[in-house]
C-alpha cells in the first residue's frame, strides 16, 4: 500500500471528484472507482520517486511543533526559508509532512 497523502492535492481531488460523478451516474462500481485510487497512490508515489531530482534545502526560525507517528513525520516551522539553486523564498509558516519513501507496505 503507497502513502495516500496526495489525494488532497488538486489532481487527487480532481480525480476524487470525477470517480464520484461517475459512481453517482452508475457508469462504475465504487469497487472500482477504489482500484482507481489505489492505482493512482501507486502511481503518484513512483513517479515523484523516479522523477524529481530537484533538492530543496530550507532553515526554520522557529520549530513550533513535531510529530512522528506511523513512520510519518510532521513538522510544523515558523519563519522559513526556502533556497534552490538561484531562488531563496521566505514564508511565515510552514507544515512539513515527510514520509519513508522507501518503504513497502
Amino acid at each position: 500500500m503507497s502513502y495516500q497523502l496526495y489525494r488532497n492535492t488538486t489532481l487527487g481531488n480532481t480525480l476524487q471528484e470525477s470517480l464520484d460523478e461517475l459512481i453517482q451516474y452508475g457508469q462504475i462500481t465504487p469497487g472500482l472507482a477504489f482500484k482507481v485510487l489505489l492505482q493512482f497512490d501507486k502511481s503518484i508515489n513512483n513517479a515523484l520517486n523516479q522523477r524529481v531530482k530537484a533538492r530543496v534545502t530550507f532553515k526554520a526560525g522557529k520549530l513550533n511543533t513535531y510529530r512522528f507517528c506511523d513512520n510519518v513525520w510532521t513538522l510544523m516551522l515558523n519563519d522559513v526559508e526556502f533556497r534552490e539553486v538561484h531562488e531563496f523564498v521566505k514564508v511565515d509558516k510552514v507544515k512539513i509532512v515527510a514520509c519513508d519513501g522507501k518503504s513497502e507496505f
